[in-house]
């Protein structure tokens, strides 16, 4: 895979899109990792058939994009007084799949992309296979939140992503919904991947690998019942 080929690739990773790609999501803000949110309530299990997790990356100028999803391997949340108090999620990094769609490209195969944002690259899933998220707090959703927000999003959700070596918490507005004992998270949002550390593509020594975006796309869509 030569230089040119990783440069319209590469930029992709877990749980978002600024540089000025034509994504219509909300960047999520980052800081410091927090403290946990006690478990308190009823304990929700995560419905893995109906969870899933989206990507999407971009060259800066949000063209060229290339999507595929991740899958849960397990996750809960913590429910009481209809309000969700807490919960935590382990992604499956050897899921990473790349939707042949977005590979346009007649001499490029999907399954090559992937690879390639599995070795150490990127994700480097031989020794980090797992990826987890857990809630440090849900608040109530400042009514001047962007409007790149999931239609509905009436939560602020943040947590501590864990990927490779780093803990790294995010904030991103979310559509929370408790009905008929079960609990729905809808979001998507954009993070920068070179918060984790993954840099590979982001050298502005090189013109060609300037050009990859480090943000990428969220997309989450979680059921739970108890």
């Amino acid at each position: 895979m030569n230089k040119l080929t990783v440069s319209i690739f590469a930029g992709v990773a877990l749980f978002v899109a600024a540089c000025g790609n034509n994504s219509s999501s909300d960047k999520a803000s980052v800081a410091a990792e927090q403290q946990v949110a006690e478990q308190q309530g009823e304990v929700y299990i995560l419905d893995l058939d109906t969870t899933n997790v989206s990507w999407k990356a971009f060259h800066k100028g949000g063209f060229a994009p290339r999507w595929g999803t991740l899958g849960i391997q397990s996750g809960e949340l913590t429910v009481a007084d209809d309000e969700i108090t807490s919960g935590n999620f382990v992604i499956d990094m050897n899921s990473l799949l790349v939707d042949p769609l977005s590979v346009t490209d007649g001499d490029k195969k999907p399954e090559d992309l992937a690879g390639h944002l599995k070795n150490e690259d990127f994700f480097d899933t031989a020794k980090h296979p797992t990826a987890v998220f857990k809630i440090t707090q849900i608040a109530d959703l400042d009514a001047d939140t962007d409007s790149g927000a999931v239609e509905g999003a009436n939560k602020m959700v943040s947590g501590n992503l864990t990927l490779l070596d780093s803990t790294v918490n995010v904030s991103f507005p979310a559509k929370i919904a408790i009905v008929d004992g079960k609990a729905s998270v809808t979001a998507n949002f954009t993070v920068d991947r070179a918060a984790w550390g993954i840099k590979f593509g982001t050298s502005e020594a090189d013109p060609a690998e300037w050009m990859i975006s480090k943000d990428f796309e969220v997309g989450v869509a979680v059921i739970a019942a108890k």
